[in-house]
């Protein structure tokens, strides 16, 4: 009976043991999938940045052209960049 005891004793702990071993690594993937969603959500806002650059470019085309529009919406861009840096400081 004590035999049995121990066996079961020693089952729980192993069972335990990769319970949490387990645990362990789904943290790890966790964390993982967290860091490639960041990551996608950068490059979806980067994305939607761009969309926006060019329905600006083509909108500003129209009155304009081409070579003046880039440069008009460039100095924009670098505009808005140089406002946000100053509202993150």
């Amino acid at each position: 009976m004590l035999d049995n005891i121990h066996d079961n004793i020693a089952k729980l702990i192993s069972m335990y043991e990769a319970e949490r071993q387990r645990a362990e690594a789904l943290e790890h993937r966790k964390a993982d999938m967290e860091a490639e969603i960041l990551e996608y959500r950068k490059q979806i806002t980067e994305l939607n940045r761009q969309i926006d650059n060019l329905r600006l470019a083509g909108a500003v085309q129209t009155t304009a052209d081409r070579r003046e529009a880039r440069a008009s919406v460039d100095s924009l861009i670098r505009k808005i960049d140089r406002c946000i840096k100053l509202l993150e400081s």
